[in-house]
């Protein structure tokens, strides 16, 4: 809508176009005049009225579906204004009182607060579903900016009157490829179709992901994440579809292009739609899911992530593994949590050979149970393992149910446990014995040189052959 559409001004009425078209600048002063009458403090009394109940309105939406403090949210986010339901209703709102005081007086501000609101409204759901459906994504600020320059260039063009005549001026710009005229105007308004619809297709792609993903774990997290990432893939195609039909492209035309992409698929593709594939069957069959821990090619971790391309996998250290799914069909994977989180660990204990063996199983016993951390069922285990070359070898068996909070914290917790329960008890830790066999010769060389700090003359260091 353009500012002709509203009442002129309180002076006089709006001035007819010319030749369909509006008088930007007669309009924008007719406009600017309408300020200076006293209606217009009924119309910005108005508007505060809008924005406390649009204010009010969220406030009780966001309590009602239990979305406070979300930042993933893109009708809430993490404050009452900073998602896209505060400045909706404050449009709808604004429309409302803009078609009741019409009727009871010229109006001036709503021509201005309308736009504004408008270009707000589109600026706040590009932003807020980029954000939430490409986080991480370097591009995603440079879009953000594009959209909002976008957004008020059109508010500045709406509110002077300029809008219809740029978008004349664009129409005349055309030219024919094969048997298609194409215009300037119909190309701005293929790319704005497109992106709305793209748009939308990631905030309800977002808003099932958000509710299939809530409170779900194991398994039941993979297969949802699978249902999601699917579901997204569905909604970008089937909106591509409908940005290219809105434009007027013939969608028999792309079976080529349709051709070409099963070629490349087939040659240069044929890794990257193996990767695709691998992840969704990763998901479905869910034999690998988020939270497992994993051993992949000698790197072993917890899966952080199964995304349609590669999985995350992170290790206790703070790395994390980048790995194509394909890799995780075609190669041996060694799922340490596939049925269940159990995890078992060991430590082992050289003690004297004239220790009593009774005494130091229970005190391994009790050095393990001592851990919160460590299962009761089942218990831990100790097992007099080996006769070693300097004492008796102990190992010490238990289970974890949270490998995911580290493995050697709790070694070494239950180890410091184990050397002060045998200090206490006066166990001996032998140390590593050698017995060193001296010659006679040796012998009365090293006696010589005890006594006058020189070897004797003549002798020689005797050497092993």
């Amino acid at each position: 809508m353009t500012p002709n559409s509203d009442a002129a001004s309180p002076a006089q009425p709006a001035p007819s176009a010319v030749s369909g078209g509006p008088k930007p600048i007669d309009d924008l002063e007719l406009w600017l005049s309408g300020f200076t009458q006293p209606t217009v403090l009924a119309e910005l009394a108005a508007l505060a009225v809008c924005v406390l109940l649009a204010w009010g309105l969220t406030w009780l939406l966001r309590r009602a579906v239990g979305a406070e403090g979300d930042e993933a949210s893109v009708t809430f986010g993490r404050r009452i204004v900073d998602g896209v339901m505060f400045p909706l209703l404050l449009l709808v709102l604004g429309y409302i009182a803009r078609a009741w005081l019409l009727k009871l007086m010229p109006l001036a501000a709503f021509k201005v607060a309308i736009p504004v609101l408008v270009s707000l409204v589109v600026i706040r759901v590009g932003v807020k579903v980029l954000q939430v459906a490409f986080a991480t994504a370097p591009w995603v600020r440079v879009l953000e900016r594009t959209i909002s320059w976008v957004a008020w260039l059109a508010m500045v063009l709406w509110v002077s009157g300029l809008l219809p005549l740029v978008l004349a001026e664009m129409d005349r710009i055309n030219w024919k490829i094969g048997s298609t005229q194409i215009s300037l105007l119909t190309l701005l308004e293929g790319v704005l179709t497109a992106g709305a619809v793209l748009i939308l297709s990631l905030w309800v792609s977002s808003a099932i992901e958000a509710r299939l993903l809530r409170k779900a774990v194991g398994g039941d997290l993979s297969l949802r994440k699978a249902v999601s990432n699917a579901t997204r893939a569905l909604l970008m195609f089937v909106g591509l579809i409908i940005a290219l039909s809105t434009v007027g492209i013939d969608l028999t035309a792309l079976s080529v292009l349709g051709g070409a992409i099963g070629v490349g698929i087939g040659f240069g593709l044929q890794k990257l739609a193996s990767n695709y594939v691998s992840g969704f069957v990763i998901l479905a069959e869910r034999s690998m899911r988020i939270g497992d821990n994993v051993r992949v090619d000698g790197f072993e971790g917890r899966i952080t992530d199964i995304n349609a391309r590669y999985t995350v996998i992170r290790s206790l250290t703070g790395r994390e593994s980048i790995v194509p799914n394909e890799l995780l069909i075609i190669n041996r994977v060694e799922n340490l949590s596939l049925a269940d989180n159990r995890v078992w660990q060991s430590t082992i204990v050289s003690v004297a050979y004239d220790s009593d063996v009774e005494l130091v199983i229970a005190l391994l016993m009790d050095a393990a149970l001592a851990q919160e951390r460590v299962l009761r069922d089942p218990g831990p285990s100790v097992a007099l393992s080996a006769f070693g070359a300097d004492g008796l070898e102990f190992t010490l068996g238990y289970w974890i149910s949270d490998p995911e909070n580290g493995q050697l914290g709790l070694r070494s917790l239950i180890n410091r446990c184990i050397l002060k329960a045998l200090r206490e008890h006066r166990i001996e830790i032998p140390y590593p014995q050698r017995v060193l066999h001296v010659p006679a010769a040796d012998r009365a060389a090293l006696a010589a040189l005890q006594a006058t700090g020189h070897p004797p003359a003549g002798s020689t260091p005797h050497q092993a052959g």
